[in-house]
């Protein structure tokens, strides 16, 4: 049997190297290069991770680890497992032929697997980019044979092993379509087909849209054709417009939308909570956290929310008259997000947000606070609404929207505090750092705030009062979910 495939094979690998490709003795040759050390996948990855979104980044992430196992796996048991040695060129023409041959023995082909490894790997996360990347991995595998340095059951045992490592991958990191949909319990709300009774408020000066200057509401109509729009400039007073139009939602029977940052989601949910109105959040700013803890990173997936009805009962976090739905914190992080502010209109958002880490780390002193009642010098002091995923001092991500809890993070001033910190980082050691304090309260008192103390809630920054208390409202808000 093995002599039968052996000399298939070879007769396979002829009959391509025999055989005139219109356009092939030009790119397929350069094509195989170009996948050296699979850099061309590489290149695509940081492609799509520059110039897309939170999408694009999560699925050349996928796509580079399906490719980093798969290329680890043909190099430390394949090659080493089936000693092949690499076709004969006789019938392959020159032109075609590689100017450096690789040394290592055939089976399996490393190109192929990386190449089939990264285009799995994107496609289990979005199958339509995958799909897209197909013919391109395609021809790398087939530049293999072309080129006369694998035979096609090299090729064909490589592509394999890549599409088993993308799978292995998702084993061990589910994608998002594998997870349960965020966010519970389940909530009425009114499903409104095209938009119809929705009203949504558009923050065109919000995050990376006020730098764009680009109009939202083509946007917008383009997935919600029958949504009341209502457009807001810098001039315009934000919450009084929410105000209002959750009003109109109330009298027509459907539901508050808000286009924007998460400082505008914040201000659209108190309005929603106060009229009893559920709420669509339309990411439209720098970041979106709450929105893509919804499961929502588009306006298509918005509608798709709106129009099925889908929707849960998520909590506010509270501190006086003011809500937070995501985050609220006193200390460093307030003071970041002022300077990342400030220099993000300049140099983008990105590098501001790194920028300004910098800059406070160097500048930044701890604050002297009362919580609970216990003096404690603090570095920061953070607080999410529902428990966050991760093990530091900020983490960004939740699966339960309404789990009663305050998240709070404190970082603790002292000797060597920021070398410390960052010691503990750097060695995965962070959980068990005396630095860091972990606990999961329904309420918090903050007093004895020193004046000119800022704080930050959703990404706004304000000035703190002398004392606050931190509570929960539970299941106080309906928020339309993508559909699982």
């Amino acid at each position: 049997m093995r002599t039968v495939l052996n000399t298939w094979d070879r007769s396979l690998f002829d009959l391509v190297a025999t055989r005139h490709w219109p356009g092939g003795d030009r790119v397929l040759p350069k094509l195989s290069r170009g996948a050296d050390h699979g850099m061309l996948w590489f290149g695509v990855a940081t492609g799509a991770a520059l110039l897309g979104g939170r999408p694009a980044r999560r699925a050349a992430l996928r796509g580079v680890a399906s490719l980093a196992v798969a290329s680890a796996t043909v190099n430390t048991l394949g090659k080493r497992s089936v000693r092949r040695v690499r076709p004969v060129l006789d019938t392959v023409p020159l032109i075609r032929q590689l100017a450096r041959q690789p040394f290592t023995t055939s089976f399996p082909s490393g190109h192929s697997a990386s190449a089939a490894a990264f285009t799995a790997g994107v496609a289990l996360e979005k199958p339509l980019w995958g799909l897209a990347l197909a013919p391109l991995a395609v021809s790398v595998c087939f530049s293999r044979v072309y080129t006369g340095v694998h035979y096609p059951g090299d090729v064909l045992a490589g592509a394999l092993l890549g599409v088993g490592a993308a799978y292995a991958v998702r084993g061990l990191a589910p994608t998002r379509s594998q997870l349960a949909p965020p966010a519970r319990p389940r909530a009425e709300a009114p499903a409104l087909p095209g938009g119809r009774g929705l009203v949504v408020v558009a923050n065109t000066a919000s995050g990376q849209r006020a730098q764009g200057g680009t109009d939202p509401e083509p946007e917008i109509r383009t997935q919600l054709p029958d949504v009341e729009f209502v457009g807001v400039g810098p001039e315009d007073d934000l919450c009084k417009t929410l105000e209002s139009a959750a009003g109109r939602a109330a009298e027509l029977g459907g539901a508050l939308g808000i286009f924007g940052g998460d400082g505008s989601v914040n201000a659209a949910a108190a309005a929603a909570a106060r009229h009893g109105v559920a709420l669509a959040v339309l990411p439209g700013g720098t970041y979106n956290h709450f929105a893509h803890d919804l499961g929502i990173e588009s306006a298509a997936d918005a509608a798709r929310a709106v129009e099925s009805g889908e929707a849960v009962a998520v909590d506010l976090g509270r501190f006086g008259e003011a809500c937070f739905l995501n985050t609220f914190s006193i200390g460093a992080y307030p003071d970041l997000v002022r300077v990342r502010e400030h220099w993000a209109p300049r140099i983008g958002a990105w590098p501001a947000g790194v920028a300004a880490a910098v800059h406070v780390l160097r500048t930044g002193r701890p604050t002297r606070l009362r919580i609970d009642g216990r003096d404690r010098w603090l570095w920061a002091l953070f607080a999410g609404n529902c428990t966050y995923r991760g093990l530091g001092a900020t983490p960004v991500r939740r699966h339960d929207l309404a789990d009663g809890v305050l998240d709070v993070r404190m970082l603790l001033g002292g000797r060597l505090a920021r070398t410390r910190l960052l010691a503990a980082a750097l060695t995965g050691a962070l959980k068990h750092s005396p630095v860091l304090k972990a606990a999961r309260v329904r309420r918090l008192s903050v007093e004895d705030i020193p004046p000119g103390t800022h704080l930050a809630f959703d990404g706004e920054v304000a000035p703190a009062p002398g004392s606050l208390l931190l509570e929960k409202e539970n299941e106080a808000l309906v928020v339309y979910r993508l559909p699982g």
